[in-house]
């Protein structure tokens, strides 16, 4: 599913205008992004946890050259899936 189809189902589900789903869409997108951007967690019961882990700087390899390259250490967003969204998915 891809964002517009998001927004198609969104728009079905809540019964409003694919104007007003995208908008929706869009918010909520835009507030994930800017809780995790201040280091915050979002948190939604039965469905998942939102959050921003660090990844260590680590030791890779060009696999052109096989020469070893530094790779820098870098914040990640990350997902963990809730009970509710675990057991749909099963």
């Amino acid at each position: 599913m891809n964002k517009s189809e998001l927004i198609d189902a969104v728009a079905a589900s809540a019964d409003i205008a694919k104007a007003e789903a995208g908008k929706a869409v869009d918010a909520w997108t835009e507030s994930i992004m800017g809780a995790l951007k201040q280091g915050d967690d979002v948190v939604l019961v039965g469905f998942g946890t939102f959050s921003v882990k660090e990844r260590a700087e680590r030791t890779g390899r060009n696999p052109q050259t096989g020469k070893a390259i530094k790779i820098s250490a870098a914040k990640v967003p990350g997902f963990k899936a809730g009970k509710g969204l675990k057991a749909a998915v099963n």
